[in-house]
């Protein structure tokens, strides 16, 4: 099954709908994202869609419902999670300006104080 974000207001995902992978092939049997784009403007009156992947091999990212899809950088972008959080260019996934302790343990992170704090 292939994935396609429906593309509202502010380049906002509105939802994600699963696509039989037939409705991608061309006539030679290659799969074409403008065909299911077709399509789904077609079933559902509505015309911005792009599609979207599960191993982050398409976009950067797989779409959810809230993030926002940037044509600049051709990529499907979370919310930020904090206000400190820094988007990384090259994954376009926010990440702490501290990073996060790696022994095991879980962490929260503490916007105030800039810093993970033991989850307890």
């Amino acid at each position: 099954m292939a994935h396609f974000a429906k593309i509202g207001l502010n380049s906002k995902v509105i939802e994600v709908i699963k696509v039989n992978n037939e409705v991608l092939r061309d006539a030679d049997g290659i799969e074409q994202e403008t065909i299911s784009i077709d399509f789904l403007t077609k079933l559902t009156g509505w015309a911005i869609w792009k599609q979207t992947s599960y191993n982050s091999n398409i976009r950067k990212n797989y779409a959810g419902k809230g993030y926002i899809y940037d044509e600049d950088r051709d990529a499907f972008i979370p919310k930020k999670p904090y206000p400190s959080w820094i988007l990384n260019e090259t994954t376009c996934v926010y990440e702490s300006p501290v990073a996060k302790p790696d022994d095991g343990n879980e962490y929260n992170w503490n916007e105030s104080t800039q810093s993970w704090d033991l989850k307890e």
